[in-house]
């Protein structure tokens, strides 16, 4: 039974196929939950949810030590390579619902590689998905995972030269999402501290929004 000074926060990995979805689960969880490797068609057919175990050293509450637990849900990348926008909506929707409908979705990552440009009408499409399973609100439970971040910072440059260089369309995004945005690198496994530190930038975008939770089924 987990303790009850333990916090678990609800996360889901969204975006486009490639982008890095998987692997940035895996990062997030520390573990090799979800099937990541380079491949000429959309790996992830499917939803799944992983668990990471209890993580010790980033919080405290009621001026005691607490354990993390992260859950991550993996979702099909759009445009997929075998399923439609709606199949791709639809499943999502369901996943969301069966996953977090009693405890809610803390965050919404949406994952974009570093090293591509942003093109508003991807943008755009990213965005409509986001809206329909999110709602009117999706903004305050949305933050950018910029991922591929080694291949921008072996390029020279920095992540404030990156974004001084990005597309109108990536600002843009970043900006309606208040700046929640985090780099990460894509190697096979990110070091402890690394993973702290994200974990870390993302209890504060949590703890900045009051802990408000999405999706969340009140019981009848």
């Amino acid at each position: 039974m987990a303790d009850s000074n333990d916090m678990t926060i609800n996360l889901v990995v969204l975006g486009k196929t490639q982008t890095g979805k998987s692997a940035a689960g895996n990062s997030l969880l520390g573990s090799s939950d979800f099937e990541s490797h380079l491949c000429p068609s959309s790996v992830t057919s499917c939803c799944s949810l992983g668990r990471s175990g209890r993580i010790l050293g980033l919080m405290r509450r009621n001026g005691y030590e607490s354990a993390l637990r992260v859950r991550v849900l993996d979702t099909p990348g759009y445009p997929h390579s075998a399923l439609s926008k709606v199949q791709v909506r639809d499943m999502v929707r369901a996943a969301l619902a069966q996953h977090f409908g009693e405890e809610g979705l803390h965050l919404a990552l949406l994952v974009l590689r570093a090293d591509l440009p942003l093109c508003p009408d991807e943008s755009n499409d990213t965005v409509q998905l986001i809206q329909e399973l999110l709602g009117p609100t999706w903004k305050d439970f949305t933050a950018v995972l910029l991922t591929h971040a080694d291949k921008a910072e072996e390029a020279g440059y920095s992540e404030e030269t990156y974004l001084h260089s990005v597309s109108s369309t990536l600002l843009s995004l970043l900006t309606s999402v208040e700046h929640k945005y985090i780099f990460l690198d894509n190697h096979n496994s990110i070091i402890k501290e690394e993973r702290n530190t994200v974990l870390r930038k993302l209890l504060n975008f949590i703890q900045k929004n009051n802990y408000r939770v999405l999706l969340k089924h009140s019981k009848e």
